[in-house]
This record gives C-alpha cells, structure tokens and sequence, in this order.
C-alpha cells in the first residue's frame, strides 16, 4: 500500500472512487472541488486502485474512509493537535488511541432517491435571505448548542451568498423553524433543519424537508441528510417523508493525546 497526496496526476483515480458512492463520499467530492485552496487529501493506493482516503480541511476538520489498517496508517500521518473527525464505527478504537474526545456520537446518514419521496406540505413556507440571518442564528443556537452554538450571522450570510437556499416557516410574523440545502451536481444535502422549542411537535420540520427535497429532486436525483442516531424524533420525521437509512458513523470533536 501506498499514501501518497492527492494530485493532478491520480484524480481520474479519485473522481472514478468517489462517483461510485457519492453519498458515503459526499465530503471529499465537495471539498476537493469547491474548497481546495483549504483541503489536503491522501489516498491509499493498492495497484492503483484505492483502498482509502483521508480528507482534511481548514486543518480542523477530518474524514476517514477505508480499512482499519489504511485508517492506522493515515491517523500516524494526522498531525492536528484539535480535530472534527467523522469515519466509520469500525474505525472508532483507532481513533480513541491517538485522540481524547470531549464530545462524540453516533452520526446517521440518510439518502433519498427520485421517485421515493413522500412530500407532506401542510404549512406555508416562505424563502429566506441575509435579513434574516439574525433569526436564524438565535434559533440554531437553541435548538442545537453542541453544533451550532458558534453559529454567527455572518456565517448564515456567507451560506447565503454561497448559494445555500434557506427556507422557513412564520408564526405572526416569528420566524420559528428553519431549513436549508445545498445543491452540487452529485445531490443535495440539507444541512439545517430546526424548529423554536416551544413551535415543535406541528408538523413544521416535515413540511420544510419536504419542499427541500421538492426542490432537490426537481434538478437532482438523490438528496441526503445527516442526522444524530439518537435523535429519534428527527429520524420519524425524515423517514415520513421517504428517507432510508444508509450508513452510520463514528464522530467526535477532540484533542491530541
């Protein structure tokens, strides 16, 4: 086996890997296209042909594909006194060996092919933009402290000129659920999706998946959604509308031993 940086010279090797299972490979696709000047990725190779990849980006942030013993050998690489990290399950004593967690859990990642969805619209949604990024960002930052409590408004206006599409839903006039995607020419991810605590339980996440996915799947053939594995309120919600269950992994935020 061979690790060697991803370059010119592999990515036919690289984009034939990655297109063969593009929701398990959605982040390295993403990032080695639209974010470069930020993203290093190694691959192993065995003749030629890869046995894994490990994406690192913005020197945070790290995804691990592949076997245990080509995740050994790139974790001896992995030099990051703080890490994001997300990789498979089987990967997770590994992990644990070189880094000391302060939070992980087990992330779900869902997928929804045309033709499978089942839409339920039953609230008026309304399209967002940078005015009301103040609006999104207090109702991230409660539904969801652990990820989003460093959220900004700025970071909300960045995503919008980024041409990331928020949706939401209003109570006299009170923003009180959200929603957002992503659209790239392997699928849409929806990334956000949260509802005021005291607006839940309305049916208001589902009608916002829903013309997400509408949208979605009106230009693109699959669309995807991560989701923690023991949320199971999320999980019925996505489910509802025609999510299955693809893989789960192993995430964590934490330090260098």
């Amino acid at each position: 086996m061979k690790i060697v940086s991803l370059e010119p010279a592999f990515e036919h090797i690289f984009w034939g890997h990655v297109n063969q299972d593009i929701p398990h490979h959605y982040f390295f696709a993403f990032d080695w296209k639209y974010n470069r000047n930020e993203t290093k990725i190694l691959l192993a190779l065995e003749r030629n042909r890869i046995d894994g990849m490990m994406l690192v980006y913005r020197q945070s942030v790290v995804h691990l594909r592949g076997s245990c013993e080509t995740v050994k050998a790139f974790l001896e690489r992995l030099d990051l006194e703080k890490v994001e990290l997300q990789a498979l399950e089987e990967h997770k004593p590994y992990i644990l060996e070189r880094y000391k967690p302060t939070i992980t859990h087990e992330m779900m990642l869902m997928v929804l092919r045309k033709g499978e969805e089942n839409l339920h619209l039953k609230h008026p949604i309304v399209k967002l933009d940078a005015t009301e990024a103040e609006q999104i960002t207090a109702i991230m930052k409660k539904a969801e402290p652990e990820f989003w409590g460093t959220v900004t408004s700025q970071n909300v206006i960045d995503a919008v000129n980024r041409g990331v599409s928020w949706l939401g839903i209003k109570v006299n006039g009170e923003l009180v659920s959200i929603g957002n995607a992503r659209l790239t020419e392997w699928g849409g991810l929806i990334g956000v999706v949260a509802t005021h605590e005291a607006h839940r339980n309305k049916g208001y996440a589902t009608s916002i998946v829903s013309v997400l996915v509408s949208q979605i799947l009106e230009k693109l053939p699959i669309t995807m959604i991560y989701v923690l594995s023991d949320n199971p309120s999320a999980i019925r919600v996505y489910e509802k509308v025609g999510f299955k269950r693809y893989k789960t992994y192993f995430f964590m935020r934490g330090e260098k031993r």
